[in-house]
């Protein structure tokens, strides 16, 4: 009895630290230093109405917009709560089946040259709401001809939504479809 009571005592004292006192500490400076970033990141569309988050990416079809990079939550619809990769190498068959039906869909909405890997392969995440500037390049035509625009116009919002490097040096720079998507509906 003497060695149980203190495990219990601990077991409380340190229930209340790690599961009270320091996510509440961390959620406030979180929302403190990153106000925005804590409350969601999200954004509104032409409604005034939230569209969604710059954080997760969101499934688009419809011709007229720009393609994101594909989920491997896509059963879920880039769901959070199933953020995951799939695991799959690059040897093994269903994998590489389905990358080769996202390359022919690509292919038969007229995207022509090399395929970048960010629109035929999943982030480790499955949620990378960013497609790389070339992989929004090729999609420029297709969205100029369902939209009526000219391609400049559509090539303009893909600059002006592209992203530089993080801290001027990491990563890559890359665009964010929904922003993207959203400033296309403004035009």
């Amino acid at each position: 009895m003497k060695d149980i009571r203190p495990a219990i005592l601990l077991f409380i004292i340190f229930t209340i630290i790690c599961g009270g006192i320091y996510p509440a500490l961390v959620t406030g400076i979180a929302a403190a230093v990153f106000p925005r970033q804590a409350q969601g990141s999200f954004i509104t569309g032409k409604s005034g109405q939230a569209a969604g988050s710059t954080l997760i990416g969101q499934p688009f079809s419809d011709p007229k917009y720009f393609w994101p990079r594909p989920s491997a939550t896509s059963d879920f619809g880039y769901n959070a709560l199933a953020s995951g990769g799939s695991n799959a190498g690059p040897t093994n068959p269903a994998y590489l089946k389905t990358v080769a039906e996202r390359v022919k869909a690509l292919r038969d909405s007229g995207v022509t040259g090399t395929v970048p890997a960010d629109l035929v392969q999943a982030s480790a995440s499955g949620l990378d709401p960013h497609i790389s500037p070339e992989s929004a390049g090729l999609q420029v035509a297709r969205i100029a001809k369902a939209r009526g625009l000219s391609e400049d116009a559509v090539e303009q919002a893909v600059a002006q939504a592209t992203e530089g490097r993080q801290l001027g040096f990491l990563g890559a720079p890359r665009v964010n479809v929904l922003v993207l998507n959203l400033e296309l509906d403004r035009l």
